[in-house]
This record gives C-alpha cells, structure tokens and sequence, in this order.
C-alpha cells in the first residue's frame, strides 16, 4: 500500500453500482444486523443483503461495488454500511437501496467499522487509525487524528512538523496510527479496539480517549461489553481477555482461530472465530465448537435462539442452547 498524503481532487474516480446476481446470499459477508424489522448483511463487491421474517434473501441496491465492512442501523429504517476506498453508505428505508455518503478511493484505505450514537451523530474508523465523525446523520464526515495514541516518542516531532511543513505532517500522520478494528458504543462509554494490542475507552462521547495499559501486543479485531458491564476484547489466535477498568485477565481457549466478532447474550458471550469455531463464554469457562464445513465466520447475530452468521461462503445459521 502505498503511503500517499490525501489529496482532494476534481478527478475523483466514480463508483460502480454491485451487480445484481441470482443468489446473492452465498457470497462472503464480513458483518450482519438485525434493524428489529429485517436482517441486513454486507460483504463482497459491494453486496448488501436484507431479509424478513420468514422471507427469502433479497439483494439490495448498492452504487459501490467495494468490499463492505460493516453495517449498523438506528431503528428499523435508517442505517449506514462502510467498507473499502473509505466508502460510507446511508439507507433510510430498512437497507433496501443505499446512496452514497462518502468514497475516497485515494485513501487507499478501508474503513473497519461504524457506529452511531444516535440517528445524527456517528463514527466510521479503519486502517492507519482512519477516524471520520458525523453531526448530520452521516451526509457530511468530518476526519479527526486521534493524537492520544501517538507513541510518546513521536509527540514533539509531530508538532514540530505541523508547525514548518503542514503539508508533510498530513503525509506522516496518515499512517503514524495503528489500524482501529472495531468500534463500541455502549450507554455510558466508547471502546476501540485494534492493531498492536490496543484498546481505548472514552467517556466523552469520543472527544478524548484513554488506553488501556499493554496487556497483549497482537492484534484486536472485536469488543463488546458483558450484562454486568465486563468488557471482552479478542483477535489473533483465539487471544481473547475480559476486564473491567484496568484489571483484564486472559480467558482460557482452547483453539488458535482468531476472533472476529463476539456476540452478548443474557447469560452466554459467543465469539465468532476463523475455521468455523464458534467460543462460548459462561459463568468464566470457555468452550468450543466447530462448523462441519470449517468456513471462517467473520460475524452473527442472535435471532430466535439461533445464531444467523456472516461467513466467507455465505450466510448460515445454527441453533444455540440457553
């Protein structure tokens, strides 16, 4: 990847609308919701796919054909995705057609993860430490550089290069950042979990941010916060923790696949892993299972005592116990 300074330009290469296909439900999914009226899932080519109740999947109109990353809705209508070429998607009638909210294919970076505080205000985060907030229900973005987790040691260099060369300090702090993986807004605090072991918190509304101490140096790709308000953050390896404030403790897997989502319910955590495997989080011990067919599962939601999940072949779904 090549490390260029973002430019602005009158040139900017259009977007292609995702083809339409026959069975767009067996293609690969990275993320998928449940908007409390349908399901919606998104993944590859830009493929956008929604069903209800009892229905069939049905493929959605979609003006990208980049590979999505992630989906979130608040209430059953209005919802965004975000994927790859720094692409940002809007639907307002329940993720049936989407248009256009931001794609900078210049970047040359994805973006991992959004999320919404409300139906106007939201955050859309990715590689290098890609942060982009939104006032307006995600019509305009606005970019911010997340100063807090710069190495001590670059701190004074950076300011110094903003003051005497702007140019060349927007070129460094492009790719200074370690990538943010996934992005948890709970009703009191945001998490941000990601690269190089790193997890933040912030009690602000994401205007400032505070890292944990290092308790792991590998990557991060999931984090979601317990019943009795424990947060579980997993990634490379099946490397899974659980903690409250800063006393985190290392949960005990029996198996390497990395994590790439994890799933809360009343009683059971579920964190959904490459090859198939599925871990169960109860009552502190941690069990395992996999699918037959040992397609990574990159996310899932719970519906119905069943975990319906978004794998790399497609959308599956088992039953779970209580």
């Amino acid at each position: 990847m090549a490390h260029l300074a973002v430019a602005e330009s009158s040139d900017q290469i259009a977007p292609q609308s995702a083809l339409m296909v026959a069975h767009p439900e067996q293609t690969l999914f990275t993320d998928i919701t449940d908007t409390g009226k349908a399901l919606v899932a998104v993944g590859k080519h830009g493929t956008i796919i929604y069903k209800k109740a009892e229905q069939k999947w049905t493929q959605a109109s979609v003006p990208v054909q980049s590979l999505l990353t992630a989906v979130t809705f608040k209430g059953n209508d209005i919802g965004w995705a975000c994927g790859h070429d720094a692409s940002i998607l809007k639907t307002t009638d329940g993720g049936k057609t989407w248009t256009v909210k931001q794609y900078l294919p210049q970047l040359e970076k994805p973006c991992l993860d959004i999320e919404f505080v409300n139906q106007q205000h939201g955050f859309a985060v990715g590689a290098y430490g890609m942060f982009f907030e939104t006032f307006d229900g995600g019509e305009s973005w606005n970019k911010r550089f997340i100063s807090e987790f710069v190495h001590p040691d670059d701190v004074e260099y950076l300011n110094d290069l903003k003051e005497q060369d702007p140019a060349g300090y927007e070129q460094e702090t492009a790719f200074i950042l370690p990538h943010f993986n996934r992005l948890l807004i709970t009703d009191d605090n945001m998490y941000l979990a990601g690269e190089m072991g790193l997890v933040a918190q912030s009690e602000d509304l994401g205007k400032t941010w505070q890292k944990f101490d290092s308790f792991y140096r590998g990557s991060f790709f999931s984090i979601n916060e317990t019943k009795d308000n424990h947060f579980v953050v997993a990634g490379l390896r099946g490397n899974a923790f659980i903690g409250s404030g800063q006393q985190v403790q290392q949960l005990k897997t029996d198996k390497t696949a990395t994590v790439n989502n994890i799933i809360v319910d009343d009683s059971t955590t579920y964190m959904l892993a490459n090859s198939g495997v599925i871990f169960s989080i109860k009552n502190g011990e941690v069990t395992s299972k996999q699918l037959k067919n040992g397609h990574s599962i990159l996310s899932g939601v719970l519906k119905n005592k069943s975990l319906v999940l978004a794998t790399e072949q497609g959308i599956a779904e088992i039953e779970v116990g209580n």
